[in-house]
């Protein structure tokens, strides 16, 4: 048995498998779209995506707790062997105790495919379903289950809608695509979206794996060196915030890069101040910063990790209260069930204070959660 700290233990990134009725209010033009799941023989259950050549295996994507010899391209496995609480809430609590979690922040995992789709029509419709689909799970336990909405941004002024919707839904963040329909994110065009983000304190959320490339996809080299390449896109989307003066124009904007692990940021804020204080004049004179670009990474940018042991150790060179611990269950890398053993190893050079944060207390602010109302509702469900 794990022996859990004195306070409750939040996932700020985890996961739901789309189940066959995740887009049942989707829009009438668009339901013979809709990503849909089908057994496909030596593949088992798999999402069958719109525009997406390779299907995915559902249960590469709930083997949360498997061997790393039980998880292969080659199993027939069907959908009611993979993790309920992947789609039921009444099984989720469960599982969250098993792991000695007290709440998580939920984003899909059709989604993230959806995300870099290239029609974002489609992408309107799928996200509109999949926001109610999830308020909908998430209202099972609100304290427990943190939903994330998403939104195309075909347009800045049908993104604010979404933003309003969203938030009316009571889901905690937004997640973005790595690309938006119009131009890019540091345009002064979406300087009314991030406004009405901050307004709606709704925290905007880049997931890796949204921009259109899948897993499979390396650059060059073996298949698996993709996975090597994956934090790439959020790297690229802090240079757009921070260099494109975004932070600057809206210095309340919280952003947080999921599940891109940690423990390259202190060099990536080396780089950053090394290019703009020696090279700007010649690369981008135009670019006016107030600050280093390393204190707005310090100040606007979370970043979520699970056993990134590298980011705890190098928490100190960085802002820890911008780090939050994950479970990623239930995927293949998550943590799931055996996060606190491991927690209590690699949290062992931290002190109390920032062990709390980056498991509790960094999450409880960005999403206002009151920890002891939540350590008194999983204690009371536990009951």
């Amino acid at each position: 048995m794990h022996m859990k700290p004195p306070y409750p233990v939040i996932s700020a990134d985890s996961h739901i498998t789309e189940p066959h009725d995740a887009y049942k209010t989707i829009v009438p033009k668009y339901r013979d779209r809709a990503p849909r799941i089908e057994t496909i023989p030596g593949k088992g259950d798999c999402y069958i995506v719109d525009g997406l050549e390779r299907p995915l295996q559902a249960y590469m994507h709930s083997a949360a707790g498997r061997k790393p010899e039980e998880m292969s391209a080659s199993l027939d496995v069907r959908w009611e062997a993979m993790h309920k609480g992947g789609w039921d809430p009444r099984f989720r609590l469960a599982d969250q105790a098993r792991d000695g979690v007290s709440a998580e922040v939920i984003y899909p995992t059709v989604g993230m495919v959806m995300c870099g789709h290239a029609d974002f029509d489609l992408k309107k419709a799928v996200f509109d379903a999949y926001n109610d689909w999830i308020a909908e799970y998430c209202s099972y336990s609100p304290m427990r289950l943190l939903g994330a909405g998403q939104t195309a941004v075909r347009s800045p002024d049908e993104g604010i809608k979404d933003l309003e919707h969203i938030k009316r839904l009571g889901l905690r963040t937004v997640m973005m695509p790595t690309f938006p329909a119009q131009g890019d994110y540091d345009s002064k065009i979406y300087d009314e979206f991030w406004a009405a983000a901050i307004s709606l304190d709704l925290p905007i959320s880049f997931h890796v794996l949204t921009g259109g490339k899948t897993l499979f996809q390396a650059d060059r080299g073996p298949r698996i060196n993709s996975f090597l390449g994956i934090i790439r896109s959020n790297q690229d989307l802090i240079g757009t915030f921070v260099f494109g003066g975004v932070f600057e124009r809206h210095p309340k904007l919280k952003m947080v890069c999921v599940e891109s692990d940690a423990g390259w940021v202190p060099h990536y804020m080396y780089r950053m101040d090394h290019a703009f204080n020696r090279h700007r004049n010649w690369i981008a004179p135009d670019v006016r910063l107030s600050k280093e670009p390393s204190e707005y990474v310090r100040e606007n940018i979370y970043f979520t990790f699970q056993d990134d042991w590298i980011a705890i150790k190098v928490a100190h060179l960085m802002n820890s209260s911008r780090l939050m611990w994950a479970n990623d269950f239930p995927h293949s890398d998550s943590t799931w069930p055996w996060s606190q053993e491991l927690l209590k190893t690699h949290t062992k050079e931290l002190t109390e204070e920032q062990t709390y944060d980056i498991l509790c207390g960094n999450v409880a602010e960005l999403y206002r959660i009151d920890p002891k109302d939540l350590q008194a509702e999983s204690l009371r469900q536990a009951s």
